[in-house]
């Protein structure tokens, strides 16, 4: 389905609306027509006629301007609200339709979709090629049948009036015709181009402005300013290529719109001269033609901005039609509340079709309660393999069931409703803390937030905030310290309560204070619950009831602490290369941790 069919889908359901602004509009561009006819009378019936009397023309021409100025200043304006107001509304409607379709589409896509996507040009394609399709509505569905209706309408009232002036009139419509064509079918292709040449600057843009503290500490101010000028100089391409050629069209279709009112001024006043016609006829018909011919140049600007229009929606219903790597099956059942047994069985795993494997044959059962951690130099797959958990990512091969439950055969956001989960670098909202924590249980209370902030030892530090519970944390939490962000996502978590957690790297980029808090934190959470940790710092999961070490995407050993310290083999060497002693007295502190 193209992608101009797949938009008037969202127009379908103001079809009725859209008609009753078309037959408002016929009105409104239907009055003006009187215009011409209104002097014709003047200059034949009342000035030029010889039959009546000068009070009788004064009279008369009163009675004709009353009239109109009741058509003109009663009737009209009322016509122009509602015909501007139902356009409008119709069209931010449709709007509104596809930004709340592209919102649910967004939350749908895979993290493999954004991880290679840049979230600006996402952006763009809601708001600023969205915004463009607009004009498709008003101008495409609207404008430009009023104006051929009121070009239509000029026409056959010409003819009434005079059949060989009306052909002169219109004998340059083919031209004009085959002149449109011509230019607009390149101009949809620049104009797509120069849309795409936007959206790489806004992704750029988006992304340094995140990036800024990188940019400072490392001086590149004039790096990043030459990377950027290279994005807005193809910008400045594409914008001249669009706008040469728009020019070149509007040069030609408005020389013909222009030619064609001399060619009757010529024949009418040659008519007028010979007898053939009134003087009243000839201005009548010069009257019409600027009621023809502007309509005509208003769908010279119509064919430029709906082209615009066209290609905004060719990108936006590319973007729409992305399709989603992660998809419940046709019979997926919703999966309730779980014990928390997992089985990982003969799991593969890659991103990519060509790509190698990340995942080779990995094998694990996990008992209800049990605390899993994983550890092993990066890149070996540690953190792809607990995605696979929440259904982030789908296995290539093998499977992973909860509760005997093949998780691909349950509803994902019924699984991941079941799993809650700490990461290193958590998201916070721009909104207040209470927000932010409320986002594991929108339906929690006041008192429900307070306790989970005071289980996540979080609660003093939040109460010491200038507004408390209320204070607004800034963009992704940019006015906490990275602990405190941590224990916000934990007490989230804690309000979640679900029977499995997955914590990665929740603590490795924080100092050891915080990290000694947020343990505590971490371990009264897990209390009872399935665990799945990922951590680097090996002092972190010595608790664990299994460790297990993952190198290229295997499982090499597993066992608990003691057992993986007596083999000597990889667990060994990663612990002693953190410098951590295995004297008895450095395992108490651990173990006090």
């Amino acid at each position: 389905m193209s992608s101009v069919k797949q938009y008037l889908e969202f127009v379908k359901p103001y079809k009725w609306k859209i008609l009753w602004t078309i037959l408002i509009g016929i009105l409104k561009f239907g009055i003006p027509l009187l215009m011409p006819l209104i002097l014709k009378y003047v200059i034949d019936n009342i000035i030029a006629a010889d039959n009546i009397s000068n009070s009788d023309k004064i009279s008369e021409l009163v009675w004709l301007m009353g009239i109109s100025f009741v058509v003109f200043l009663i009737l009209r304006p009322p016509i122009e609200y509602f015909r501007q107001y139902l356009a409008q509304w119709v069209g931010n409607r449709i709007l509104y339709d596809i930004r709340d379709r592209l919102f649910d589409h967004i939350q749908k896509l895979s993290l493999k979709f954004y991880s290679k996507t840049k979230t600006g040009e996402i952006i763009s394609r809601v708001i600023h090629d969205v915004e463009q399709t607009k004009t498709f509505v008003i101008t495409g569905l609207m404008n430009i049948w009023l104006d051929l209706i009121t070009i239509l309408i000029a026409i056959i009232i010409m003819l009434t009036m005079n059949v060989w002036l009306t052909i002169v009139a219109i004998i340059l419509f083919p031209l004009y015709g085959f002149s449109v064509k011509f230019f607009y079918a390149r101009l949809r292709k620049l104009t797509r181009d120069r849309s795409q040449s936007l959206a790489e600057v806004q992704g750029h843009l988006h992304e340094r402005v995140q990036g800024m503290p990188v940019t400072r500490s490392f001086a590149l101010e004039e790096y990043e300013q030459g990377q950027f000028a290279t994005r807005n100089d193809n910008f400045w391409d594409k914008s001249l290529d669009h706008t040469t050629w728009n020019a070149k069209t509007f040069a030609v279709t408005n020389t013909i719109t222009d030619l064609a009112p001399l060619l009757v001024i010529g024949f009418a006043g040659y008519q007028v001269i010979n007898g053939d016609i009134t003087l009243g006829t000839m201005m009548a018909f010069v009257g019409y033609m600027e009621r023809v011919y502007s309509p005509l140049r208003r769908l010279v600007n119509s064919s430029t901005v709906l082209v615009q229009s066209i290609a905004s929606i060719d990108r936006v219903f590319e973007f729409l039609n992305e399709k989603y790597d992660i998809v419940d099956k046709e019979n997926a059942k919703k999966l309730g509340r779980v014990h928390g047994s997992v089985d990982i069985e003969n799991v593969h795993f890659k991103y990519e079709d060509e790509e190698n494997e990340v995942l080779k044959d990995i094998s694990l059962h996990v008992k209800k309660g049990e605390t899993i951690a994983f550890v092993g130099m990066s890149g070996g797959g540690k953190s792809t393999l607990i995605s696979l958990l929440p259904r982030f990512y789908d296995v290539t091969g093998g499977s992973i069931k909860v509760d005997g439950i093949d998780i691909r055969d349950v509803k994902a956001r019924s699984l991941r409703d079941n799993i809650g989960m700490v990461l290193q670098d958590n998201t916070l909202f721009s909104e207040s803390i209470a927000m932010n924590i409320r986002m594991g249980n929108p339906e929690a209370t006041d008192e429900e937030v307070t306790a989970a902030a005071k289980a996540a030892n979080a609660h003093e530090f939040i109460e010491n905030m200038p507004y408390g519970y209320d204070t607004l944390v800034g963009e992704r939490g940019v006015k906490l310290s990275g602990g405190q962000k941590q224990r916000i996502a934990i007490a989230r978590v804690f309000l979640k309560n679900p029977p499995i957690l997955i914590f990665d790297e929740a603590t490795s980029a924080l100092d050891l204070e915080s990290e000694h808090t947020i343990q505590e934190a971490v371990e009264k959470l897990a209390s009872d619950r399935t665990t799945f940790i990922v951590a680097h710092r090996l002092a972190t999961i010595t608790h664990a009831d299994r460790i297990v070490v993952i190198e290229n995407g295997e499982i090499i050993e597993i066992g608990s602490h003691e057992e993986l310290m007596k083999m000597q083999g990889s667990y060994y060497d990663l612990y002693q290369v953190q410098h951590l002693d295995d004297g008895s007295e450095m395992e108490e502190e651990v173990k006090l941790k």
